[in-house]
């Protein structure tokens, strides 16, 4: 199975962060978020790696959910 490409966008400014990563490679993300967010140099600070770390936990929710309920009845057609 291929792994689905993926990415986080961060407006802040007048910079863009984008992050692209595969399926699978989120701890990776998360890894490079943490060193960019280290790195006093960057324009990227601790609370911005948070804001993508909240979206990245936002997403890994919601396809947890689609694995969960995508071989369940639709509750609104037992309603008919």
């Amino acid at each position: 199975m291929e792994a689905t490409k993926k990415q986080l966008v961060l407006n802040k400014g007048g910079q863009q962060y984008i992050y692209r990563y595969e399926s699978g490679c989120e701890g990776q993300l998360l890894d490079a978020l943490v060193a960019v967010a280290s790195d006093e140099k960057s324009g990227f600070d601790w609370f911005d790696a948070a804001v993508l770390s909240f979206k990245l936990s936002q997403t890994l929710m919601g396809q947890a959910d689609e694995l969960l309920y995508r071989d369940l009845p639709d509750p609104m057609q037992s309603l008919q």
